[in-house]
């Protein structure tokens, strides 16, 4: 499609703003005075919104003269149909929403609480503030927030309290005196009682389905902790924790806490969505008599996860189960001594990583959670070597269990579970938070996945997918960081004659079949020169030229012996990586699904495009894998999609492909505005096109033209950038 070539003086513009001045017959100071301000007004823009998510300005709730749920909203639309919020800004209000859902949720769990005061909220919001360095942990809030329920409660005159409540304080810790009136100005406050009233405590964890073991750390640390920062030890009315927690909000500069209390309409989202999230209880249909059960709410969700969690280890311990020491035992080299030493390694990375994420108190808190994982990662080795025993009949798994990365992926599989129950959405401890504490590899994490879930029957849908979504990322963009095993393993593959043939698109519809367990993927390839395969007829599609899953637990000798006896009668070659197969087959599957949506939403009219952008996608995950270092699989198929439509000269302009690519599940705007050049150097997709992906692949996009293209058919001219919008 032919393109107007600007005037020099207006390159810098918008071809569209440009050609708006030429039907208003402006004068070209004019046009370049518009074209200023224009840029003023974007700029001020994102300078608004930075204002509102960081410290140096005005407060949330000061500039916002709507709802707080309906401005997240406003600056959402901006973002897509202007395209003008930066990926700095999209960071801070995602962030920020998140810190609001989580006190919305908190508030509507207190306000059930009727005899509670405003200065107990006040206090908890103080005690979140300091105690947290992130705020926005549901679990260990609403802990922090039965800690000071059980300080106030204690403290009422029993009158005030339910009658659940008013039984539940400890007799050693006699209520409050009642002081006439007459005699009040006389008496002196009565000092707090130092010790927690674990009945009381553990009567409200029992009440909000909490685990009281997990509360009483967090009142012996954490809250005990800002207690004694804020010397509230001789004080009954607390007078200060109304002033002190105004100078936290406005140095934090966020969102007002105190506002959900006042019954602000700024801070709630509409009564109808409230009434229907919260409130409105739900029919159980397995109940003949149609009783009632408590909606699902977010506070409530976490808890039933957690307990589903902690209920499935009851019986698991802390060190390996006699039938799992068995095992350790049965190794040609026993590994007991070393999963000890590794365990003990990450469980002080952990906890300590944690602490510097949550909060300076929260370290104690790294260990629990590292418990729980421990308990899931040998119950899942368990039921894993029982799984290969049956199928192998083999006892002897010494080379699998002396595999360190393979203990440590287990490891990392399990924590996440135990952390994705806990609902860990935050940014500072969401996957990939895990590999990056551990130092491991995204490529050897994924080898795990699958047969984690198929070993745990316990996992609930919502765990299988968050899994399923790690391993999205990891094929997505994770793997392919520089530095991955995974580009060497490519590399040997290919050097050897062993890339990976394709399924046709027809298969992908179809459930993938394939017999590879964690020990076949851990396991393979093994080192060069180990074994010989014969040649495979061309005819033949490739598949995996492994040794057998039985072979694979032998010793390396046995492996090498068998590897000599062949050699004079085939011909030698690098065996195929049961990893790097079984990678890529999920690979294919995975780029088709999100192709074949983008395709639905732009080229419906073009149904013939589809196969051939496919064609060009995949030759370039195969043989051009190189242009995935350090990018997103997206990346690549908004640029396939684009250089063929080009060359079928089809009229698809790059802004239309991005704005449909923001309709799709799991997508960002820095997946098109942040894309790796060169030497980290970064730019908008667009240039990553001219300057990249065009140049590598300019002739195998040529092969597909219906006509005569001219030379520079795919560069985008650098004045149509504009078009797309500030990047």
């Amino acid at each position: 499609m032919a393109v107007a070539v600007l005037p020099c003086r207006h390159r810098d513009k918008d071809a569209a703003f440009v050609a708006l001045c030429k039907s208003l017959r402006v004068t070209d100071p004019v046009c370049d005075r518009a074209w200023t301000l224009w840029k003023a007004v974007q700029e001020s823009m994102d300078d608004v919104t930075v204002c509102i998510c960081h410290e140096h300005c005005s407060a949330l709730n000061n500039i916002s003269l709507c709802s707080v749920t309906q401005f997240m909203s406003v600056v959402r639309k901006l973002d897509v149909n202007l395209d003008t919020i930066s990926t700095k800004v999209t960071s801070a209000l995602t962030r920020l929403e998140k810190k609001y859902e989580v006190m919305l949720a908190l508030y509507q769990r207190f306000e059930k609480e009727r005899e509670t005061l405003r200065t107990c909220w006040t206090m908890f919001l103080l005690a979140k503030g300091r105690a947290l360095q992130m705020e926005d942990d549901l679990v260990i809030s609403f802990q922090l927030l039965l800690c000071t329920l059980e300080l106030f409660i204690k403290r009422c005159s029993p009158e005030l309290l339910q009658p659940l409540y008013k039984s539940a304080i400890s007799k050693v810790q006699s209520p409050p005196t009642r002081i006439s009136r007459r005699n009040q100005s006389k008496a002196k406050p009565r000092a707090p009682d130092p010790e927690v009233d674990v009945q009381l405590l553990e009567t409200l964890c029992k009440e909000n389905e909490c685990n009281a073991e997990e509360v009483k750390n967090v009142y012996h640390t954490s809250f005990t902790a800002f207690l004694d920062s804020m010397d509230l030890s001789r004080s009954w009315d607390f007078p200060q924790v109304d002033q002190q927690y105004e100078e936290h909000y406005l140095k934090s500069r966020d969102i007002d806490g105190r506002l959900f209390f006042d019954g602000d309409e700024t801070v709630f989202a509409p009564k109808v969505q409230i009434s229907q999230v919260e409130r409105t209880p739900k029919k159980n249909p397995s109940d003949e008599e149609g009783s009632l059960v408590p909606p699902q709410t977010p506070i409530r969700a976490a808890m039933t996860s957690i307990q589903m969690l902690r209920g499935d280890l009851t019986s698991t311990g802390d060190q390996p189960s006699t039938t799992l020491a068995t095992y350790f035992k049965q190794c040609t080299v026993d590994p007991t001594q070393d999963v000890r030493k590794r365990l003990e390694a990450h469980g002080q990375a952990f906890s300590q990583r944690f602490g510097q994420a949550v909060g300076p108190h929260c370290v104690v808190y790294g260990r629990e959670r590292f418990s729980l994982g421990v308990r899931k990662y040998y119950q899942v080795m368990e039921a894993m070597l029982k799984s290969e025993e049956k199928r192998l009949s083999v006892q002897n798994f010494s080379k699998l269990l002396n595999d360190s990365t393979f203990h440590t992926s287990l490891l990392a599989c399990a924590l996440e579970v135990v952390m994705a129950a806990y609902g860990a959405a935050d940014r500072d401890v969401c996957f990939p938070w895990i590999l990056d504490v551990f130092d491991l590899a995204a490529f050897d994490f994924y080898k795990v996945i699958e047969s984690f879930i198929k070993a745990d029957p316990t996992l609930s849908k919502n765990i299988i997918k968050h899994l399923e979504t790690c391993e999205n990322l990891i094929m997505e963009r994770i793997a392919w960081r520089t530095g991955s095993p995974l580009f060497e393993l490519l590399k040997q593959e290919h050097e050897g004659g062993a890339a990976e043939q394709v399924e046709t698109p027809a298969s992908f519809s179809q459930p993938l079949q394939h017999n590879h367990t964690a020990a076949d993927l851990y396991l393979s390839p093994m080192h060069p020169g180990v074994r010989a395969s014969p040649p495979e007829s061309p005819a033949t599609p490739a598949t995996p030229a492994t040794p057998s899953s039985q072979a694979s637990f032998q010793a390396s000798s046995q492996a090498s012996s068998q590897a000599s006896s062949q050699a004079a009668s085939l011909t030698p070659r690098l065996p195929k990586s049961n990893s790097l197969s079984l990678f890529y087959k999920k690979l294919y599957r995975l780029a088709y699904t999100r192709l074949k949506t983008l395709c639905s939403y732009l080229l419906s009219p073009h149904p013939e495009l589809e196969p051939i952008i496919w064609t060009l996608f995949q030759h370039t995950l195969q043989h051009e894998y190189e242009l995935m270092r350090d990018r997103h699989l997206d990346q690549l198929m908004m640029s396939a999609m684009y250089a063929i439509c080009k060359v079928k000269s089809v009229d698809l302009r790059f802004k239309t492909i991005v704005t449909s690519y923001k309709n799709m599940s799991n997508t960002s705007q820095e997946t098109f505005k942040h894309v790796l050049i060169t030497d980290g150097h970064y730019d908008s997709i667009i240039v990553f096109y001219n300057q990249v992906f065009m140049q590598k692949l300019k002739t195998n996009i040529l092969q597909y033209a219906s006509t005569r293209v001219r030379p520079g058919f795919g560069l985008i001219l650098r004045h149509q950038r504009n078009s797309f919008g500030p990047i």
